[in-house]
This record gives C-alpha cells, structure tokens and sequence, in this order.
C-alpha cells in the first residue's frame, strides 16, 4: 500500500462527504487506503459514509477526542509507506497526491510534506507555519513574512519547486511512516492546534526535512471546521502554553506573559473601536466579548491547561 489517507470527522457530514468524493475522483495511479476516525458525531456521519463509500474504514470513537488522539488511532493501523492527513473541509486536485507521493519517493530525507492552499476562488492560503519563538510574539508574522522572506516564506512569494520549511498547516499533510516510527506519533496532549506542529518540531530534532511542494494544490474551506468560538480561541492558547512549556521550560514564563499582554492590548484595542461604533458592528462586538472571556480563562488559571 502506498497510501494510507486519514481523515478525522466531527459533525462535519456534507464537507467530509465533498472531501472523500476527491479522494476517490483525483487519485488514479497510486494504491491507496482511507481512514476515517469519527469523534462521536451526531449528524448521520458514519451512516452517510457507510452507505456510500463501503470502501472507506471507519473508527467511530464513543466521545470527541480530539485531532491528535483521533490520528494515532489510525496511525496504529495504518498499512501504507505514508500517511496522507486531510481536514474535512478540504478537497482534492487533480495530481495533488502524485505530487506529494513522487516528491516524497525522490526524497528520502523528507520526513514531512506539505502543498499549497487554496481558497474556493483559487487565490492562495498561507500553507507553511515556522514555529513559535519569542521573535514571532513580539512581532506580527505578516510583517516578518515581508521582512525576512526567506526566514519566514509566505504565499507572498511565488515558488516553483519544493522548500524546505519549519513545519505545514495542518490541513493537508504527507508524513513518511519510517520518519513517524522513528519519532512517534502525534502528542496526545494537544486536542486541536500546534500537534503538526510539535510533530514537525520532533521530526527536525530526529533529523527528519520538512518541505512545502508548491505543485500539490488543495482547496481549503478555512475554519469551517474549528470556527472561531470561544472554545476554539481556547483551544488555540491552551495548545501553544503546552508547546511552550514542553520545548521551552525555562523561557515558558516570559512566553506566559507576552502572550498575556498581547491579550490585554487587543482587548483594549477591540473596546476602543467598539465605542467608535456605538456597539453597533457585531463582529467587533463578538471579538471584544470573546477577548474578555480569554482573559477571565487567563486568571482562573487556563484551567484544563496541562
């Protein structure tokens, strides 16, 4: 088996259904295998898949357990030299996963891969995160994408072949089962955000390449299926602390409190441009409500912060 395509769902029906119709439309000449882990939806998932896609292996977990948990189940009983793993909200094009599979056959070294985002009118989503430091929470990371194009490469800059990166987005990503046996797998401790990230992270310590391939295109319907909520946002805080703490102990207190200053800023800033408006713009209104929760999350201690 060449491929071993994993998808995890939750309450994600009709765009998981787009995403799987892809896969079976744009991969022809590779041998391939899918997984889907449903986290216990409760919109006839499972059903919907069963019936029209008996070829897809389904785990169907009794509680949400998150993104990181949901892939190591099937990275357990995966069967192909690579994992391809896909968000719900993406959907395939034609010659994407041949991309990825001939890249990643020609490059031994590449533990991990990653191709070019898109948005549904065909203009491009950043694809290629770098991972965090002090540098990136001082300043803005659009700024540094222009500053440091190099450093910090962005859908700003137009590539014609592969470079080597920190670490992918998460939505779409080809990992070499040798490179994940020799580093793990996912950290179970991140229930959403910064695990491909930390994955990446262990991968480069491991001595593993991490590439951008900008020849496999990916439409990306971004946040539909995270949102923006107030879980979400915390869920966001929640996973990078874990990182910080885990890779950067003794300068995890400083992360902590720029982190934390930086929440006040925008708080005030959000409040202030809600009274410009007289209250008026709910979605300035939504952000500034969503920023005080953050900070009463903040002083309660980030509870479920481990």
């Amino acid at each position: 088996m060449d491929i071993s395509i994993i998808v995890v769902s939750y309450n994600t029906k009709e765009l998981l259904l787009d995403c799987l119709a892809s896969i079976f439309e744009t991969i022809k000449e590779i041998s391939f295998e899918v997984w889907v882990v449903d986290n216990h939806s409760t919109d006839g998932t499972v059903e919907a898949i069963t019936e029209r896609y008996p070829r897809v292996n389904i785990i169907e977990n009794k509680e949400n357990l998150g993104f990181a948990a949901a892939n190591n189940q099937a990275f357990r009983q995966m069967n192909g030299h690579y994992a391809l793993l896909l968000n719900t909200d993406t959907v395939l094009t034609n010659g994407a996963v041949k991309e990825f599979y001939d890249f990643m056959e020609a490059n031994p070294e590449a533990g991990m891969a990653c191709g070019q985002l898109l948005n549904q009118d065909g203009s491009k989503q950043n694809s290629i995160a770098n991972f965090p430091t002090m540098l990136t929470l001082f300043c803005n990371e659009t700024v540094l994408r222009v500053l440091i194009p190099k450093k910090f490469p962005s859908k700003r800059r137009e590539y014609l072949s592969p470079i080597k990166i920190d670490s992918c987005i998460g939505a779409c990503l080809m990992a070499r089962k040798e490179a994940m046996d020799d580093i793990g797998f996912f950290d179970e401790r991140y229930f959403f955000f910064f695990e491909e990230t930390d994955w990446a992270y262990r991968m480069k310590l491991g001595g593993w390449a991490i590439y951008f391939v900008p020849t496999a295109k990916i439409f990306h319907a971004q946040g539909k299926t995270i949102g923006d909520s107030l879980n979400s946002r915390i869920m966001f805080y929640r996973s990078r602390y874990i990182f910080f703490k885990k890779w950067h102990p003794h300068s995890y207190p400083l992360f902590y409190l720029v982190i934390f200053m930086r929440l006040l800023i925008n708080t005030l800033l959000s409040f202030i441009a809600l009274l410009c408006t007289l209250g008026f713009k709910d979605p300035i209104k939504r952000k500034f409500f969503v920023y005080v929760q953050l900070i009463i999350w903040h002083l309660l201690g980030c509870s479920n912060f481990r």
